[in-house]
């Protein structure tokens, strides 16, 4: 290690034990003890051009271990993104870009969201299958405009968390050898050493999973470092793990103790690192002019990598315009021309769908136009309908195809298709049940904290499933996914409705879960634009029976849709004008105008929400004069209909209910 290498490195401690410390909160000790291995890589590895933080073909790095995010800002500053010495003065305050843990989007050089443990390898593993299924489909052998890797820094943490072991399966399974992590093996956690709870040979299981394993003793050698990386890159058949054993909290009074871990140093301590590691003790957020002169060179060197891309782009346009005009539409995540003329129609002669059965159909029907589309379910393939025909098996030795099997993998799939997401050029999608969305749940809530196109396919989306029974039949799965933030969940009535959600999200540009039936539903008889268009904003009246302005408004999604509008009908007979609304999305429908929500569902007229699932949120809708048909219970094993109709989702019963609520026999 030469001078301006140990310089350079403790400019990025100091920097992040100073935001620590002025914050009196935060994690200083992953950043005293991975400075030097985040160095190595960020100095002498990582493609990437500060001046344009979203090239595309840029090399992709996450800090797995979020709480370190100090380190992160340090690089990003150092390196010259836009990220200003007095953001990192206002570490973890209110307003700034450095906040606790990093945050994907307003950040420049952030490239995901990270902090709960496991979530950013799992990325991490997104992002090299949509690098590697791009590179099959546009590369030439006489041009590679689609070649870079994927760098983490994962912890100890990390490595717990089961999310990250089914990724790290999925991804020795898959082979991607363009993936390397460094693993900041420190052994210390919040509750103490690891030893507590962690004592497995790491390096052993993930040569088990079909890893390329190396270990570095010391992780302040910086050139045994740099060599593991090398060989790494040189290893293309299998993804790699780089164990750094390294010092929490090193050269302060607190290495080696989890008193390092997630507390700001103390004065005294602060004082006492400077001293040891030879750092000026007068002057906080120090960059000296050497440091920040050899990080701008670095800088410079990416920016001519970056150029020389882009000609390399225009050479390829030159070559292949076809190829290269439907790389550049994917890059940008735009649409192509007249994609929507090929969605199915369906009418009501063609019998009842079930809507999984018509998203497969949507998904088949776009997947000649739409080669971005990539995806695929948790060993579930056939019954939730998502394969694309023909379309083959992205695996180890075929990237080119397109069809995902993540294997019963649910977290580390849904977390995979953040990464894919991220990463861009592809439009990931994935499925299971519903009642397993509780499995991937911290990965959804993360994809809408982020912000993602990403789109998470449910099916068994009730107790109408059946025979399965209660363990698989979800009852308070859709208020959950409701309950995440800046996440559209749509629960459509039909194929037709079906086709219209897939259309919001591919048009939108954030996560979308799709929750869809096993069961087969009759098509509806209403007007395709007036469905489109209704879906898409969230609800929409498909019924007026009756007659004249409606004394009642029953209000449902998916299945129960249809049931009501039967209800609806007998209602009328006996004298009650009926209004139905098609409610499939909570999200668009309160993101509409208050004129718009009050033509549809009108506050002085007593509504009945049916919903086979949790009543609670519906009173929302429903007002102090309504009322919801859902349910407080689990559901039973037996045939769909007689599970359904046991527990009150009858034409009889809504229309009991609807006649009681207005106080009539």
């Amino acid at each position: 290690m030469d001078d301006t290498d140990r310089l350079c490195i403790n400019t990025l401690r100091f920097l992040a034990v100073d935001q620590v410390e002025r914050a009196g909160s935060g994690h200083p000790g992953l950043p005293l003890d991975a400075a030097p291995m985040a160095y190595v890589l960020w100095d002498r590895f990582l493609r990437h051009d500060p001046s344009d933080p979203d090239w595309f073909d840029r090399d992709r790095f996450i800090l797995s271990a979020g709480h370190g995010s100090a380190l992160l800002y340090s690089l990003l500053h150092l390196y010259g993104y836009d990220l200003p010495l007095s953001e990192l003065e206002r570490f973890r305050q209110w307003g700034s870009k450095t906040p606790g843990h990093p945050e994907h989007g307003d950040i420049p050089g952030v490239e995901a969201t990270t902090g709960p443990l496991g979530q950013g390898f799992a990325m991490g593993v997104g992002m090299a299958i949509a690098e590697a299924r791009l590179a099959a489909r546009y590369n030439r052998a006489d041009h590679g405009i689609v070649d870079h890797y994927t760098y983490a820094i994962v912890s100890d943490g990390d490595l717990m968390e089961g999310v990250a072991s089914e990724a790290a399966s999925l991804a020795g399974h898959l082979r991607l050898g363009k993936l390397v992590y460094l693993y900041d093996a420190n052994h210390i956690s919040i509750a103490g050493d690891t030893g507590l709870a962690f004592t497995e040979d790491v390096g052993a299981r993930f040569e088990a999973y079909g890893w390329h394993v190396q270990h570095v003793a010391d992780g302040n050698d910086i050139e045994t470092i740099d060599a593991a990386l090398r060989r790494a890159r040189e290893e293309d058949t299998a993804p790699s793990l780089i164990v750094v054993r390294t010092h929490i909290g090193y050269g302060s009074p607190k290495q080696d103790t989890a008193a390092a871990h997630g507390a700001a140093l103390g004065e005294d301590a602060w004082r006492a690192t400077r001293e040891k590691l030879g750092w000026p003790l007068d002057e906080w957020f120090r960059v000296p002019d050497e440091a920040a002169a050899h990080a701008r060179e670095r800088a410079g060197l990416g920016r001519a990598l970056h150029e020389s891309w882009n000609a390399a782009l225009q050479r390829y346009r030159d070559a292949y315009p076809e190829a290269a005009a439907e790389l550049e539409r994917v890059m940008r995540g735009a649409l192509p021309e007249g994609w929507t003329e090929a969605l199915p129609v369906f009418t009501p002669d063609d019998g009842p769908v079930a809507t999984r059965n018509a998203g497969g159909e949507v998904l088949n029907a776009l997947a000649d136009r739409m080669p971005e589309l990539l995806g695929g379910a948790a060993d579930l393939a056939p019954s939730t309908k998502t394969l694309i025909e023909d379309g083959g098996d992205f695996a180890a030795g075929d990237r080119a195809g397109r069809n995902l099997r993540f294997g019963v993998r649910e977290h580390a799939m849904m977390a995979a298709l953040n990464g894919m997401a991220l990463h861009g050029g592809v439009v990931p999608y994935g499925s299971t049940f519903l009642i397993f969305s509780d499995y991937a749940r911290p990965a959804i809530r993360l994809g809408a904290l982020m912000g993602v196109k990403a789109v998470y396919v449910f099916t068994h989306d009730s107790i109408g499933l059946g025979e399965d029974g209660p363990t698989h039949q979800p009852v308070s799965q859709l208020l959950a996914l409701r309950g995440i933030p800046r996440l559209v969940t749509l629960r459509p009535a039909d194929a037709n409705e079906t086709v219209a959600a897939w259309r919001v999200a591919l048009e939108g540009d954030g996560p979308v879960a799709l929750a869809l039936s096993r069961q087969k539903l009759p098509v509806l008889d209403a007007d395709p634009q007036t469905v489109v268009d209704g879906v898409a904003r969230g609800a929409y009246v498909l019924v007026e029976a009756g007659g004249g302005d409606p004394a009642l408004v029953l209000v449902a999604s998916g299945s129960e849709v249809a049931l009501v509008r039967d209800a609806a009908e007998r209602l009328a007979g006996r004298g009650v004008a009926t209004r139905v609304v098609s409610m499939p999305s909570w999200e668009l429908f309160d993101a509409q105008d208050a004129g718009y929500r009050e033509r549809v569902l009108p506050r002085a007229v007593p509504a009945l929400a049916v919903e086979a699932g949790s009543p609670r949120g519906w009173r929302d809708y429903v007002g102090d004069r309504g009322a919801v048909l859902g349910l407080t219970r689990f559901g039973a094993s037996a045939p769909g209909e007689e599970v359904m109709a046991r527990l009150g989702f009858t034409v009889d019963n809504v229309v009991g209910q609807a006649l009681a609520l207005l106080g009539r026999d």
